[in-house]
């Protein structure tokens, strides 16, 4: 674990392991370049992150990237995720630009700027699969919040990347079968299965820092003001279950319905958020609100 300019940075235990590898194996010089490129993959989440102004907890650096971990989760805008998510594989591209220019000018090893080139389109690339929590992972799961809502685009977001690195583990066994030892390839597929299996157990509390954080993004909604988009429910509906219909970047006034149709309140989403988490049970029907 390192701290720099008030950032901390922790290796990930499978990073150790490959650089450890790389050196007994002689591929030093490899593995320096690849920590090198993951860093600044890093530092370019880093800049966007603090540059919207979030609280940046610590950087944890990963053998194919890296995880930038902040307090905000589900909060904060999804135009400012996408660009913080994009931040690190955009790196890659000004990376490559300088190494073919390097080349041209014939500036250095061109085996080296041959290996650099590569090890930046395979970090850069294998980011962008829709699997958390990699960059595309995070990508996918801004973009499917702006049409589920929020409880469900966290699901769908788990659950294909459950599906994806699942994929990863079965395509390293088939090359296994072929003759074609795939370690990284498997040992990844497995990292991001069990990551995703942990966020989907912890998914309930993802949901309520979701909630705790709604304040803040509302205020900024009414603030440039908003469209709301209503929610019909019965009056009999419970508020974990309203809550559940909430859209990340929608303002929602919630309109309870009797048996006949007719309605008979109409809540703004603050005072079920509030009443929620001041200890409202889960069960509790939306009519009490108003009773």
């Amino acid at each position: 674990m390192i701290k720099w300019a008030g950032t901390t940075y922790r290796f990930h235990p499978l990073f150790t392991l490959v650089m450890i590898g790389s050196a007994i194996t002689g591929y030093f010089l490899e593995a320096i370049t690849l920590f090198a490129i993951v860093l600044i993959h890093e530092l370019g989440h880093l800049a966007a992150a603090n540059g919207f102004g979030w609280r940046v907890k610590e950087v944890q650096l990963l053998p194919f990237g890296g995880v930038v971990i902040v307090d905000e989760l589900g909060t904060p805008p999804a135009r400012e995720e996408l660009i913080v998510a994009l931040s690190g594989p955009l790196q890659h591209v000004w990376m490559i630009a300088l190494a073919m220019l390097m080349k041209w000018l014939q500036i250095g090893s061109i085996e080296w700027w041959d290996y650099f080139i590569q090890a930046n389109m395979m970090i850069g690339l294998f980011n962008l699969l829709p699997v958390l929590p990699l960059d595309g992972g995070k990508v996918m799961q801004c973009l499917l919040g702006y049409f589920l809502s929020y409880h469900s685009t966290i699901i769908c977001s788990v659950w294909i990347s459950m599906v994806l690195s699942a994929g990863i583990i079965v395509e390293a066994a088939h090359l296994l079968i072929h003759g074609q030892l795939q370690l990284n390839l498997l040992v990844i597929g497995i990292f991001l299965l069990i990551s995703n299996w942990v966020s989907y157990r912890q998914l309930p509390y993802h949901f309520i820092r979701f909630l705790v954080g709604r304040s803040s993004r509302i205020s900024q909604l009414l603030t440039k003001g908003t469209v709301a988009q209503p929610i019909v429910v019965s009056r009999n509906r419970t508020m974990a279950d309203t809550l559940k219909l909430f859209m990340r970047e929608k303002y929602h006034l919630i309109y309870v319905v009797n048996e006949k149709g007719r309605i008979q309140a109409v809540l703004p989403e603050q005072r079920l958020v509030s009443s929620y988490l001041d200890g409202k049970k889960p069960g509790s029907a939306v009519s009490e609100l108003f009773m």
